[in-house]
């Protein structure tokens, strides 16, 4: 069975009460429990974290090498900033889709690069909560498509 690391940034814990008309109603736990229905149908496992912290996020990548078999994460607004999760990611090698609410592409001129996108599979925004479940679906297809059986 495939094993998922999926990681939320900073602020995410605010889903629903920051900027609803932005980033929409459904809460963090919302997002995580239609993940896990998801991760059921596709048969794939779910490790899921949240944090505000850089740290915390590149130790999680790092504890994920030779254990997931790919990593999910919306890394907030440190997908803008961060060298340090882009080179994490960059260093395990683990297939990495990043998601984000918004579509970062219709949104202010600093949100529209990501340090992250380069060492990703791939990018899905603009979809809301629905962005996550896309983003999984990807993932566990590319992964399936990939790992030898």
């Amino acid at each position: 069975m495939l094993t998922i690391l999926v990681l939320h940034g900073p602020n995410l814990n605010l889903l629903g009460q920051r900027e609803p008309e932005v980033y929409g109603k459904q809460t963090l736990d919302d997002v995580n429990q239609q993940l896990h229905r998801e991760a059921k149908q596709l048969l794939v496992t779910l490790e899921v974290l949240q944090s505000n912290h850089e740290g915390d996020l590149v130790e999680a990548i790092h504890s994920a090498w030779n254990r997931c078999h790919g990593l999910l994460i919306n890394p907030g607004a440190y997908t803008h900033t961060s060298v340090a999760i882009r080179d994490a990611i960059a260093g395990v090698g683990i297939p990495t889709v990043e998601v984000h609410l918004s579509n970062l592409y219709r949104r202010e001129a600093f949100r529209q690069h990501s340090y992250i996108a380069p060492v990703a599979i791939g990018q899905i925004s603009g979809f809301g909560a629905d962005s996550y479940r896309l983003g999984l679906q990807a993932l566990a297809a590319h992964l399936r498509h990939s790992t030898p059986s």
